[in-house]
């Protein structure tokens, strides 16, 4: 129980002097008013400090045998276990320097003896009652810091089950998907990790934006979900005008994201990058993709990066209008596409995290033929 103005009862002073006289004195003055604690050395007062109940103020003596009372409260402030018990020097030292050189090493106080036992009281209340209100704060600061880290967390909880929710929509309206949400995720942020140190995306490809580019990643084809079956599940290749039909899932997936933007009332990080990545990952780097028909670095950054996770997985995975390549087939068509289908950086730097993606292809595989086919690759 912390003290208060009104009562000092419940708190404990720990008095420090290697005189038995002082000693005596000190407990008879402070024993009706609060709890006392006694050491005869400096030594000894540290460990009372230090234990698992530390006193709430020290009435320090200076002149001590083997360790004085100025090294006994650097050591005490040097401590983060201790160092926020207030120090009141209480000695014969009553040179200004002396004064001076203990509010330099943290004392809250300084009384010179022969003491008043008035103004000790006065003085020992009045500190008792800062540090009772200093606890509170110190304790009350840290409840809400633990309360802003749960809400956080728990805010970083809901944004990937609402992220993971809208994919699995897109998904299921997809049968021959599989694992490939989860596996262009790893994609992107293994690319995005390499390409952190790249003068051009270093500004953008801060830690933080990684973790939201990984996070809005599985939303890519949320606009799917717009998509009639007949196109969608169609088995074989589009007409000319089902493609159209099929391309609109980029902007609907822009629409859906925009949607629940306008229903949160604000604009959240994470779905603006999603939303690029929705919008965008269909655009080419030479211009003739879609919807915009946008090129080199008006596509976003984000959309780059889906854009070449998207076509690497595609490539490796079967679909009922083609076998499923091997990954160094795959890895050999994303080459040919640096420059026209691709930013340049970022297909070097995939042909250099190769490797990894092979590993995150086989670790997130739909079935064991497709494991066996991309680790034979």
């Amino acid at each position: 129980m912390n003290p208060t103005v009104h009562d000092i009862s419940q708190a404990t002073v720990l008095v420090v002097d290697d005189t038995p006289a002082n000693l005596s004195l000190m407990n008879d003055l402070l024993a009706s008013h609060c709890r006392v604690k006694v050491a005869a050395s400096g030594a000894r007062a540290l460990k009372i400090a230090a234990s698992d109940t530390p006193p709430d103020l020290i009435l320090l003596d200076v002149m001590m045998p083997e360790m004085d009372g100025y090294e006994v409260c650097r050591l005490l402030k040097a401590n983060p276990a201790t160092r926020h018990i207030p120090v009141i020097f209480l000695t014969a030292r009553a040179d200004t320097q002396d004064e001076q050189r203990g509010f330099e090493l943290g004392a809250v106080d300084y009384i010179t003896k022969p003491i008043s036992p008035p103004i000790v009281m006065a003085r020992v209340r009045t500190n008792l009652t800062v540090k009772a209100t200093a606890d509170f704060l110190r304790d009350k600061n840290l409840f809400l810091e633990q309360e802003v880290q749960r809400r956080t967390l728990e805010l970083q909880d809901i944004q990937d089950v609402t992220i993971l929710t809208m994919a699995s929509l897109a998904e299921t309206r997809d049968n021959e998907t599989g694992n490939h949400i989860i596996r262009t995720q790893h994609y992107v942020r293994a690319l995005a990790l390499r390409l952190q140190g790249h003068a051009r995306f270093a500004g953008y490809l801060t830690d933080r934006m990684v973790e939201l580019l990984y996070k809005s990643a599985p939303l890519h084809d949320i606009g799917k979900v717009g998509i009639p079956d007949r196109i969608l599940l169609k088995p074989g290749k589009l007409e000319a005008h089902e493609f159209e039909i099929m391309k609109t899932h980029t902007t609907q997936g822009k629409e859906a994201i925009e949607s629940a933007e306008r229903r949160l009332g604000k604009t959240v990080p994470f779905l603006v990058c999603a939303k690029e990545i929705a919008y965008s990952h269909q655009e080419k780097w030479d211009g003739s993709g879609y919807p915009l028909g946008l090129a080199g670095d008006d596509i976003p950054i984000a959309a780059r990066l889906m854009a070449i996770a998207d076509v690497y997985d595609a490539l490796i995975s079967r679909r009922v209008y083609k076998p499923a390549f091997t990954h160094d087939v795959a890895m050999g068509i994303i080459e040919e596409g640096r420059g026209s289908h691709f930013d340049p950086d970022m297909v070097d730097a995939f042909l250099e995290i190769a490797l990894t993606c092979k590993a995150i292809a086989e670790r997130y595989a739909n079935t064991d033929e497709e494991l066996a086919r991309t680790a034979h690759a």
